[in-house]
């Protein structure tokens, strides 16, 4: 893998120290002594300065797709060139995800910015600082679909039917936008709780839910199984995007390690754009995408940069017009650009 490049480069650079052993010795000088430079013969303990461990970093993740930049990351050896020991704790809900964060148990994860709203609206506690995954021109992140038999086939048949959410997060958000998009009124956008999303797909395929809202690869398998897509976010990348965030105490700490970190998914999302079919063997050792979607299913495009003003100020009007926060957050606070390239 890519990997080989940077052996490759490691490996004349340790060719070129050999070479220049076997160098011609300094001229002696005059009193047949030979010129001896200071510096050269500083104490021994110098050698050993500043030679300090890696750096670890406790990711929480979900098995979800826009992780894979982590795990690429991981296998190719990028986090270990850049001096990091980087842990994965695995989660198995958004819930427990933020907990892990918030508990101090882990240093940082791939969330969404209005998680990130919640977390700083009394101090902030967490930053942005890169995108995860954003919605492209073919390639949705969340999707409203209509179940097999419901006869719902375009947004405007949504009006007054119940679609399956979890309340106040990014599904309820996105839901509310992209209907907003297509004209709807507030008391035309009627939503049902259901919190998990197994639930959501079960209530889906049985018909009991007319439509539903579902981030993909989930989306693609309901479809699969029979389920319409009525609406998605491959047009309004602006609500969709997922984001890297770490705490604030460990960019306070370590902002070198931070930087490192951005970097090594830099070149993680490179790699992925350059030969995204060499790392499907990715998905399925990680779980990141139900078996039955695995031979037809293409990884998606990842972004560069970070989490814009508009968004984040969008973001913070849906939840202080849902009455889920208070307070305003200055972009500035809450996401970091200090590691941009």
């Amino acid at each position: 893998m890519k990997r080989n490049i940077i052996f490759g480069v490691a490996l004349l650079l340790s060719l070129s120290l050999i070479l220049g052993a076997f160098a011609p010795k300094p001229a002696s000088e005059p009193g047949g002594e030979v010129a001896i430079d200071a510096d050269e013969f500083d104490d021994e303990g110098d050698e050993d300065e500043g030679e300090a461990g890696p750096v670890t970093l406790r990711i929480a993740v979900l098995p979800i797709i826009d992780t894979i930049p982590l795990f690429v990351a991981r296998d190719e050896g990028l986090f270990e060139e850049f001096g990091l020991d980087v842990e994965f704790i695995p989660v198995s809900s958004a819930p427990e995800l933020s907990q892990m964060v918030a508990s101090g148990q882990a240093d940082g994860m791939v969330t969404d910015g209005l998680t990130v709203a919640f977390f700083d609206k009394e101090e902030i506690q967490i930053q942005i600082v890169r995108y995860g995954q954003t919605p492209s021109a073919n390639t949705g992140h969340f999707f409203i679909l209509a179940a097999n038999g419901s006869g719902i086939s375009t947004p405007e048949q949504l009006k007054g039917v119940e679609i399956g959410i979890s309340e106040g997060t990014i599904i309820e958000y996105i839901t509310d936008r992209l209907l907003q998009k297509q004209g709807f009124l507030a008391n035309e956008i009627k939503t049902i709780a259901v919190p998990k999303i197994p639930d959501r797909m079960a209530l889906l395929a049985s018909g009991e839910l007319q439509a539903a809202v579902l981030p993909d690869p989930l989306a693609s398998l309901a479809v699969q199984q029979g389920a319409t897509i009525i609406l998605d976010d491959s047009q309004t990348p602006e609500y969709g995007a997922s984001v890297y965030v770490f705490t604030t105490e460990m960019i306070n700490e370590q902002p070198e390690a931070i930087g490192s970190f951005v970097e090594a998914i830099d070149i993680a999302v490179r790699f992925l754009a350059e030969d995204p079919d060499e790392y499907i063997p990715v998905l399925t050792d990680n779980k990141l995408i139900p078996p039955p979607l695995i031979e037809n299913y293409t990884i998606p495009p990842f972004p560069t940069g970070i989490y814009s003003e508009a968004e984040w100020q969008d973001t913070l009007a849906w939840a202080q017009q849902k009455g889920l926060l208070l307070v305003d957050i200055p972009y500035a606070e809450a996401v970091n650009t200090s590691f941009l390239p």
